[in-house]
Parts: C-alpha cells; sequence; structure tokens
C-alpha cells in the first residue's frame, strides 16, 4: 500500500514538472515571436521609407523630364512659327517685289533782274523724289502695280499714290493686255539724261485714273485708252470723253537699240501742265475751254556702242483761244522739244555718262517755260545703285514783245540718288 502511494505521488511530480517545463516551453517561444515581429516592423518602416523617398526622386525627374518636354515643344513651336513665317515672306517674295528711288538734290541759281525763273538768285538742298514701288504677280493672268511719290514742296508734302494699277494679261501668252487705274498715259516717252525734266514733260505728262487696252508683238507696241479728264467742253457732260492712242516699235540687240514712236491725245487741255494752267485761268467757268484741242507727240531713242541720240517732238494740233492759252495777243498752240546726245563710259572704274542738250518751247509764255535752254549733264555711278550726277543749263526766256521777261537763268545742280 505504501509502496503503491509513493509510485502516485511520482507520477503526479512528473506531470507538474512536465507542465512547467511545457509553460517555461511557451513562454519562450512566446518571446521569440514577439522579439521577431518586433525585428519585422522595423524593416518594414524602413523598406516603406526608402519606398517613399524613391517615389519622390522618381517624381522629380518625371518633373524635370516634363519641363524638358515643354521647353522642347515650346523650341519647336517657335522653330515652326520661324518656319511659317519663312515660308509667308518667301511666298510674298516670290509674288512681289519692290523697288524704290532716292534722290536728293542741291542746286544754285543766278538770275537776271526781271525775275525770271526765280525772284532772286539763291541755293537750295531738297529732297527731291521719293518712289516706293511694288509690282505683284498675283496670278498667271493678273498683276498689280502700286506707286507712292513725295516731292519736298508738291502735294503740301503729303505722300500720294501717284500710280496704282491693275493688269490682266500674259504677253508670253497673248499679246493683248488691260491696264485699270491711275496711271501716266501714253503720251509722250520723256526719255533724258539730265537731272531735271524736259521741258516736253512740263507740257505733255498725264496721270489720271484711265482705262487702256494694249498689245506688243514682234517688236511693235501700242494701245488706246479712255479717261475722264478735269477739263471739259463747255456746255458738255462730265463724261469719260478724253481718248487717245500710241503706236511704236522698239528693238535691241548686242549693237544697237532702236525706240520709235507717234502718240495721239483727244485733249491736250488734260495733261497736268496745261491742265492746272486752265485751272487756274479760267475764272468765270472753271474747267471749260470752248474746244477740245488734240496733241500730238514724236520721239525715236537709238543707241549704238557708248552713244545714245533722243529726240521728241511734242505739240497742240490746234490753237486755243486767247481767253485761255493766249501768245502775242492770240489762242496759242504750244509745242515743246528735247534733243539729247550722251555717251558712256568707264572713268576711274566707274560707269560715267557725259550728256548735252537742246530744249525749246514755243508759243508757251503763258507756263513760265523758257523759250530756249542748253543742258549739259555728268553721271557716275559711284556705288552699286547710287549714282551722282552734276548738271548745269542756260535757260532763256521770251521776248517781252511775246509776253516773256528777256530774261537769262543758269543753274548748277548735284544729285545724289540711289535707286534699288
Amino acid at each position: 500500500m505504501g509502496l503503491f502511494l509513493f509510485f502516485i505521488t511520482s507520477i503526479q511530480r512528473r506531470n507538474e514538472m512536465k507542465k512547467t517545463m511545457i509553460g517555461m516551453a511557451a513562454l519562450v517561444m512566446l518571446g521569440g515571436t514577439v522579439t521577431f515581429a518586433h525585428a519585422g516592423s522595423a524593416t518594414l518602416e524602413q523598406e516603406l521609407l526608402n519606398l517613399i523617398e524613391q517615389n519622390k526622386h522618381l517624381v522629380q525627374r518625371i518633373q524635370r523630364l516634363e519641363e524638358q518636354v515643354s521647353r522642347q515643344a515650346e523650341k519647336q513651336a517657335v522653330a515652326q512659327e520661324i518656319v511659317e513665317e519663312e515660308s509667308f515672306l518667301q511666298a510674298i517674295n516670290d509674288h512681289v517685289e519692290l523697288s524704290g528711288v532716292v534722290e536728293v538734290e542741291a542746286a544754285s541759281w543766278s538770275v537776271d533782274d526781271n525775275g525770271f525763273f526765280e525772284d532772286d538768285d539763291g541755293s537750295d538742298v531738297s529732297l527731291a523724289t521719293v518712289e516706293i514701288g511694288l509690282d505683284a504677280q498675283l496670278s498667271d493672268w493678273s498683276s498689280a502695280h502700286l506707286l507712292l511719290l513725295y516731292e519736298e514742296g508738291e502735294e503740301d508734302g503729303h505722300i500720294i499714290v501717284d500710280e496704282g494699277t491693275i493688269t490682266l494679261g500674259n504677253m508670253d501668252k497673248f499679246p493683248l493686255y488691260l491696264t485699270a487705274g491711275k496711271m501716266y498715259v501714253p503720251f509722250g516717252s520723256f526719255e533724258s539724261c539730265m537731272i531735271s525734266d524736259p521741258l516736253t514733260l512740263e507740257l505733255g505728262e498725264t496721270n489720271d485714273s484711265a482705262v487702256q487696252i494694249g498689245f506688243e508683238a514682234g517688236g511693235f507696241y501700242g494701245s488706246a485708252y479712255v479717261f475722264n479728264g478735269d477739263i471739259n467742253e463747255a456746255g458738255e457732260d462730265d463724261d469719260i470723253d478724253t481718248f487717245g492712242a500710241n503706236l511704236g516699235y522698239a528693238m535691241e540687240n548686242d549693237a544697237m537699240a532702236l525706240d520709235v514712236g507717234v502718240d495721239y491725245i483727244s485733249n491736250i487741255g488734260d495733261t497736268d501742265g496745261l491742265g492746272d494752267h486752265l485751272e487756274e485761268r479760267l475764272i468765270a467757268a472753271p474747267e471749260e475751254i470752248d474746244d477740245y484741242v488734240d496733241g500730238l507727240s514724236l520721239h525715236a531713242v537709238f543707241s549704238m556702242g557708248p552713244f545714245t541720240l533722243i529726240g521728241e517732238y511734242l505739240t497742240a494740233l490746234d490753237d486755243f483761244e486767247a481767253a485761255e492759252i493766249a501768245f502775242d495777243g492770240d489762242g496759242a498752240e504750244p509745242e515743246s522739244w528735247n534733243i539729247e546726245a550722251a555717251f558712256a563710259t568707264e572713268l576711274f572704274s566707274r560707269e560715267t555718262t557725259f550728256a548735252l542738250g537742246y530744249q525749246g518751247t514755243d508759243e508757251a509764255v503763258d507756263f513760265g517755260l523758257p523759250e530756249e535752254l542748253y543742258i549739259g549733264a555728268i553721271s557716275m555711278e559711284i556705288f552699286d545703285h547710287t549714282s551722282l550726277a552734276f548738271e548745269y543749263f542756260h535757260a532763256e526766256d521770251y521776248d517781252t514783245s511775246d509776253g516773256g521777261t528777256d530774261d537769262d537763268a543758269d543753274v548748277v545742280t548735284m544729285q545724289l540718288a540711289v535707286e534699288f
């Protein structure tokens, strides 16, 4: 019995020791698990911090790339604008031609006491002429021309539209053309090697809005035109009733060049020179004359080698009334002419032209023009598109018996000109 109790007691003690050992093992295992979980949490936190930092760097890099792409896009946009602008300018350059002239003149004159040409002796510097021209070839069959003009002392110092025309035609495919707008109608040639305008221009130049139909074929050229001039016939309506025509022949080869022509206008009173005078003279009935007076112009220009000859004659074909344009107590039949000879050569390796001329008028005392004019000029191309010219002329007025002053005038002019 005692032995049995001892055995039972021993078993109970072993069981208690086993439970104690199991508990201690569980505590050890639990402690290890907590330590492991704590260590894993620190590692995960560090990884998250690393990911956040990497994401931050990635965002910054993306921002830098976006900025680079934006700058590149801006550069491409600017480059595209430049290309488009250059293409636009090239398109304009392909279809529009710009030209121009600037002339600065210095003149000195000496006159007799009676005041022909100027009231007193004197000298002056002036911006004589500024011209800006635009020629646009709009298609194979249409073109436009514009010329702006400034002349010191003219038009109250304003820039004016001197020419503005539209032309329909293609001379390479068809010999006819039509031009409409403000133009110098083809009455007179006015070719000259001088600084001063020829006396034929003073009587015959005609600038007005007109319609012109012309042709060019086999060296021949010609046209017919109509316009409504400022000077009307008494009792007639203000209509398009002034007309004219011209016909000529021009040729050029390596040896020579020739241009001859004849021009007609139905009312020479509508030319700029005569028209201005008539408007001032006709106080009772402004801009009206009794009858239209026809006008005629002949010209020839011949060049061979270094020599050039110019001849032009322009005249009214009938008398005006004495109240309109007078000469020696009767109605005048004004006329003018210009004859020039020129020689071109090289002087100091510069293209230089020497020219002499004789000009005159008849029955033109009412316009303040000289009866005779002797003129000479030297011009030199000092640089590309730049010329320097000197001119001298001696003018003689009509006799006092003809309504003139019987005076003389001497004028020296220097001109610096740029043409482009």
